[in-house]
């Protein structure tokens, strides 16, 4: 279909969808140097940083079919690079064993997005988390917001409902995957960025 480097990142991104491995190929080359100057502005090492950037351009290719933009490629590649930047420092399960991944930690990733887009991307995220949390199972609802709005340790809503602890601790690992899940469906860009 000609040089790829002629091609704008939309028509790249339709390439892609469909398992275009050349576009590919072009997006990496294209974006690069700008992903790893951001993985680089937040992490120390330079190897740290192309690993990085690679795992996001890796989990685009995984994702390629169900990519839907809304957003600028380059604002969405950022976004990205920053969103697994922050899960390097958190750990990889973010602390989901121990029910202490907050509402706060997923609102606290997206205002560094940079760009025009960035308050747009904050704001949707932000509903959808929100809109997730009342789709939950009622006593999964209630244990999570007197964990996160209540700040009540697990030991505290185990006493005040009457249930154990592992309890707790079950239901809130349910909250956790029930808003991904829902958000998986509702904002597709929010998982890929989450589920680095």
């Amino acid at each position: 279909m000609g040089a790829y480097s002629t091609y704008t990142d939309q028509e790249l991104t339709a390439l892609l969808r469909g398992g275009e491995p050349k576009a590919m190929t072009e997006i990496y080359n294209r974006y690069w140097d700008k992903l790893l100057a951001v993985a680089l502005n937040r992490l120390e090492h330079l190897e740290e940083a192309e690993e990085c950037v690679q795992d996001v351009f890796l989990k685009l290719w995984k994702l390629r079919e169900k990519l839907e933009l809304k957003y600028t490629l380059g604002t969405y590649l950022a976004a990205a690079v920053r969103y697994r930047v922050y899960d390097m420092f958190a750990g990889q399960h973010r602390k989901l064993k121990t029910g202490k991944e907050t509402l706060a930690d997923l609102e606290e990733i997206v205002p560094d997005v940079i760009g025009a887009d960035a308050e747009l991307l904050e704001k949707e995220l932000i509903e959808q988390i929100e809109q997730s949390v009342r789709q939950l199972p009622e006593k999964c609802r209630i244990i999570y917001k007197l964990s996160r709005d209540e700040n009540f340790n697990n030991k505290e809503i185990a006493a005040a409902l009457n249930i154990s602890e592992k309890a707790v601790e079950a239901h809130l690992t349910r909250a956790f995957k029930g808003i991904r899940k829902n958000i998986a469906v509702t904002a597709p860009i929010a998982v890929f960025l989450m589920g680095m």
